[in-house]
């Protein structure tokens, strides 16, 4: 009887340590997946489309000069996620943390550092009524 107490005191105090160093990691994949960009409407980047349209979704230009008359902006922005997307990757990496007693994380952090939203970049002109006329694409991943 005292050796089966003293081996559930040793899996006692195995489980306190193991909790002590798992729980302070645990979380960040989840945090991080809470914390990916949103997705913007990139169908605004459309002829006809007006200029506050555009800063109402992207914030201001990263560019805005006139050439000849012509405003010409170029906006960049990280596309990111749907709420649904995002709440469902926050759902798996809980999950996965708590089937693996935190062990997830060496694998889910790092991914959540990888799929963080794309860079896009796009080249716009206006006309007079400061509605697109011209748009180009000039980075999609």
């Amino acid at each position: 009887m005292k050796q089966s107490i003293d081996t559930f005191r040793r899996y006692l105090f195995f489980a306190a340590l193991l909790t002590l160093f798992i729980v302070p990691v645990s979380g960040c994949s989840v945090f991080m997946a809470a914390q990916q960009p949103s997705a913007k409407n990139i169908e605004l980047f459309k002829i006809g489309t007006p200029r506050d349209a555009l800063v109402a979704e992207f914030g201001q230009p990263l560019i805005s000069e006139e050439t000849d008359g012509k405003k010409i902006e170029m906006f960049v922005f990280v596309q990111g996620y749907s709420k649904a997307a995002k709440t469902g990757r926050v759902i798996f990496h809980s999950a996965a943390d708590i089937v693996t007693l935190g062990l997830w994380e060496i694998v889910g952090t790092p991914t959540e550092m990888v799929f963080n939203g794309s860079e896009m970049g796009f080249h716009v002109s206006y006309d007079d009524a400061e509605r697109i006329d011209e748009v180009n694409v000039l980075k999609k991943k």
